[in-house]
Formats: structure tokens, sequence, C-alpha cells
């Protein structure tokens, strides 16, 4: 670990906030004709910055009609809240959701899941906030029952579904990382990044994982070229980066995917 012989890929984040449902939509269309690998969107229920009362649209709602409509990338949430649905459901959901997407092929959706943190979803809704150790414990138990029920559903899923994991922290977090997800996301800045990987390995010897094929998983933001590649050199080969609505302008987005081509090339 890292895995450093697989492409670079280039998520982008459409943030479901800020815009009509028409325009979100356009937007994940547009990113897939420009070549991006992977759209995400969030799971939360109130925009997280700007106009606190703006227009907002729930996650896996939109995550089944991306599955419809587009054709080529993969698309999941960054990340699911998991106190916000039974972990049962949650992997029900993924399971049809990676069928709609499949269109006679293996399906493209992610799992992108992570405990939740944002209080004024828990409290208009109704779910318990806890503690922060608390809300990673429940994600901790959460995941066997997911993986569980993925084993046992008919149909079962088209692909062992990709788990995403986001989050940097080493006593809880990254365990739950070590032990069940394809792909680690986080905004570890770069020199971090040997430490946080080095825990990874630490956890994964303890509850007995191969992890050599982990996707690390890093954000954009507002870095510079010489960051990113930076981020390259540690290991990271995806690469996310966020728009918001409601114009979601991808000015930005096409000088990384130019960028992405160049280090595939």
């Amino acid at each position: 670990m890292p895995l450093l012989d697989t492409p670079v890929r280039l998520g982008v984040q459409i943030q479901p906030q800020h815009a009509n449902y028409t325009q979100i939509r356009d937007a994940v269309l547009r990113a897939e004709d420009l070549g991006v690998d992977i759209a995400f969107n969030w799971d939360h229920f109130y925009p997280l910055y700007g106009d606190p009362e703006g227009e907002h649209f729930e996650s896996w709602t939109l995550l089944a009609a991306w599955a419809e409509q587009t054709e080529r990338i993969e698309f999941g949430a960054l990340v699911n809240c998991n106190s916000y649905r039974n972990a049962d459901l949650q992997a029900d959901m993924a399971r049809t959701i990676d069928h709609i997407s499949a269109k006679g092929g293996e399906g493209r959706f992610i799992f992108g899941t992570g405990s939740g943190w944002f209080e004024r979803d828990y409290e208009e809704y109704g779910y318990e906030f806890g503690t922060a150790g608390s809300r990673l414990n429940d994600l901790a138990d959460a995941m066997p029952r997911i993986e569980a029920r993925w084993a046992k559903l008919n149909p079962a899923p088209t692909r062992h579904i990709p788990v995403l994991i986001g989050g940097g922290g080493e006593r809880k977090t990254l365990k739950i990382v070590a032990r069940h997800a394809d792909i680690w996301h986080s905004f570890t800045p770069v020199e971090n990044l040997a430490h946080k990987l080095g825990v990874i390995e630490k956890w994964a010897d303890e509850v007995g994982r191969d992890t050599s094929n982990l996707i690390i998983s890093n954000e954009l933001g507002k870095k510079e070229t010489a960051e990113a590649d930076a981020l390259f050199d540690g290991g990271v080969r995806l690469f996310t980066i966020g728009v918001g609505g409601p114009d979601y302008d991808f000015t930005e987005l096409e000088r990384w995917i130019a960028w992405r081509d160049a280090k595939n090339s």
C-alpha cells in the first residue's frame, strides 16, 4: 500500500444545494460528457453553506435518478450518513441502485459512507445526535450488517459494490477503513499522508485484512498543481473536486480533467 499501478480518476461532487432539480440533473450529465470518472453528491438535508434555508435535495433519491440518467460514470455519495437509515435498508437501497445503473453490464454505484456530523440534520429530522464516538461505533456496527445483507439479497448486487469510507480519525475511523473500505477518502495534507497510511496498515494487520488494493482518495479544493502532484507521488489515485449550484461552473473541473489525462498518458 498504497496501490500505485492504477489510473488516476477524477470525481466531481455536485453539491445538491442552492439549485433546482433540473440544474442538478443537467450538471451530472455535463460532467459525464466532459469525461469525469465519478459523480458524487452529499447526504444532508439542508445547505452546508450559503442561505441555510436555500434549496436542497435528498441524496439517495438523486443517486437513483443518476443511475438511470447516466451511461458510463460511477457515482455515489461523498458521503452517506450512516445514522439516517437502517443498515440493512442501506444495503438494499445500494443493491437496487447498483442494478438500475447496470444496463446490461455491471453496476456503477459506489457506496460512500461515514458516521455523520451535521447536527442540524439530526435535530430537524429527529435522529439522536449522540457523540462523535457513538456515531463511529454505530458505523462500525453497521458495516458487517450491510455486507451480510448484500450476501443475502435476491437478486444479489451485480458486482462487489465498492465501499468508500471518509475520515481520518486514527483510533476508530481508520480501523473501519482497514476492515471494510475499498477506497479511503480524506482531506489529509500530503505531509501527513504517509503517517495515516501507516495507521491503516497497522489496523489492517490487527484485523487480518490485506489492504494492498486500497484506493487512496483526496480532495482538490483550491489546491495548485504542485500540491496535487505531491499527493499523486504519495499514492493518491482518486481526486475529488466540489462544484456548487446553481450554475455549476466546470472551468476548474476541466483543468483537472486535463491534469488527470496527462498523468494517465
